[in-house]
């Protein structure tokens, strides 16, 4: 008889664990649930942190730009070597989603017709008035020696595809549409710049957009004009170009200032003759970012076989494009 009520009471404690069990179960089921994982703290930021780092210049990107056009060996207008440096930065561009158009053109030059190739990438903006941002690809043409231009053409053509990379990847439009170009036959084919006496022999590329642009009715459509030239040297300092647009230089040399770069871009003034000129000659407004002190105790690495990628570095690429991705605020805001 004692072992029936033991087992009653056993059964009965069972039934109402059971029971309380289930109603522990039918108020977490019946709780508001999550829609899905709320990711971490930790995960937010990392993804923020990987987007800020898209739309920030990297001068380890802009220094590997260079390296690849070097690596190309001397790139004069009309050379294989600049025919793959083109390949190179048009696949560059159009990896960044850029639409990207090729001038071709063919100039009179001391060697007689050469073809030549602008390259210009367009970042629609909410405008259809364009600003832009330029460099010129090719590199003195040299029979005695190799002159692999890692400075004088190099480094501004990298620090460009930087530019150009970031910009692309902002999420928002700019106010103005912006022009990425690539100037062919910079570079004289006499010995020095101003040794042809019986015509211009420089500058060819920008100055064949220029008569387009002014046969086309275009000019007015330009509101300013960037040019990057020799912009790697280890020992940056960028002086003011004299014959620059003053509210473009005012407007990158304040914006140097505040990015803690200011004594890069020092006050003292210089006067040279490159990309920019054409520019300015027809009205537009135009600066030119250009370090000519590019040597080592007197002894200068300007066209000669010293300008070598080890002349360069990737934080004065970065410096540059920096100050002038910050300058663009500024410059747009000054545009009427």
């Amino acid at each position: 008889m004692t072992g029936r009520p033991r087992l009653a009471i056993h059964f009965f404690l069972t039934m109402m664990i059971a029971m309380l069990s289930f109603a522990c179960v039918s108020d977490k089921v019946s709780s508001p649930a999550a829609v899905g994982p709320t990711p971490p703290v930790s995960a937010v930021s990392a993804a923020t942190a990987e987007q800020q780092k898209s739309t920030d210049f990297n001068g380890d990107k802009a220094f590997a730009h260079v390296k690849a056009q070097v690596e190309f060996g001397p790139r004069p207008a009309g050379s294989a070597a600049l025919d793959k440096t083109r390949d190179y930065i048009l696949k560059e561009l159009k990896s960044y989603g850029l639409k990207t158009t090729v001038d071709e053109f063919t100039p009179v030059t001391p060697k007689g017709r050469i073809k030549m190739k602008n390259i210009v990438a367009e970042l629609p903006g909410e405008s259809s008035g364009v600003i832009i941002i330029s460099s010129h690809y090719d590199t003195k043409e040299y029979k005695q020696f190799k002159f692999l231009g890692a400075n004088d053409g190099g480094s501004s053509t990298g620090a460009l595809l930087e530019i150009a990379r970031v910009m692309a990847a902002e999420k928002n439009k700019r106010k103005f549409t912006y022009q990425f170009v690539f100037f062919d036959g910079e570079e004289a084919f006499c010995p020095g710049w101003d040794d042809c006496l019986d015509g211009k022999d420089n500058t060819y590329g920008s100055r064949h957009m220029v008569d387009r642009l002014q046969s086309e009715g275009r000019v007015d459509n330009i509101k300013a004009m960037i040019l990057l030239d020799m912009i790697g040297d280890k020992d940056l300092v960028i002086a003011k170009e004299s014959s620059s647009s003053s509210w473009l230089v005012e407007a990158i040399w304040s914006s140097a200032r505040k990015a803690g770069y200011g004594q890069h871009f020092p006050s003292r003034d210089q006067y040279i003759t490159d990309d920019h000129i054409p520019f300015l000659e027809a009205g537009i407004p135009a600066v030119d970012l250009i370090d000519f002190d590019y040597e080592d105790q007197g002894e200068s690495f300007w066209h000669t076989k010293n300008d070598t990628l080890d002349k360069i570095s990737a934080k004065s690429l970065k410096i540059v494009g920096d100050v002038v991705l910050l300058s663009l605020d500024s410059i747009e805001a000054l545009i009427k």
